[in-house]
């Protein structure tokens, strides 16, 4: 994504394009991995040193909550972001913690009495197990 479909995918989404939040965003559009917002930080704050940790998880929180990026929850350890604008699933290692997409999916939503009132606004596949990396070379046969 260019800096201008960046800077539309913001405004588009009631955000204003700050340098900070447009770093954050185009860090994260380059990635082809799921950075930890610590990660995030760092990474950001070697191009502009002007960035501070809360600038950089505030904006996280308000790109989350725009619907460009997805929080993705790990289980014991720290949360991962996500701005690949495709639906996917995710799929979790258990020993390791990396995060890799799944090809989407429709799933079946649940019949409305069981939920009671609520609106189910969206479902998403999380698949744990064992990585290429981390899967023993004799499970494979």
């Amino acid at each position: 994504m260019d800096a201008e479909a960046i800077k539309r995918s913001l405004e588009g989404s009631g955000l204003r394009c700050t340098p900070q939040r447009y770093a954050v965003m185009a860090f994260l559009m380059e990635r082809n991995r799921h950075p930890t917002a610590v990660e995030i930080f760092t990474a950001v704050n070697r191009v502009d040193p002007r960035s501070s940790r809360a600038t950089t998880y505030n904006n996280l929180r308000d790109l989350v909550q725009a619907g460009l990026v997805r929080e993705v929850a790990v289980e014991g350890r720290a949360a991962r972001f996500d701005a690949k604008g495709m639906r996917h699933h995710h799929f979790i290692c258990d020993r390791c913690g990396n995060v890799e997409d799944i090809e989407w999916y429709d799933v079946p939503s649940p019949a409305s009495g069981s939920l009671g009132k609520r609106i189910l606004r969206e479902c998403e596949l999380i698949l744990r197990g064992l990585c290429t990396k981390c899967t023993p070379q004799h499970a494979s046969r």
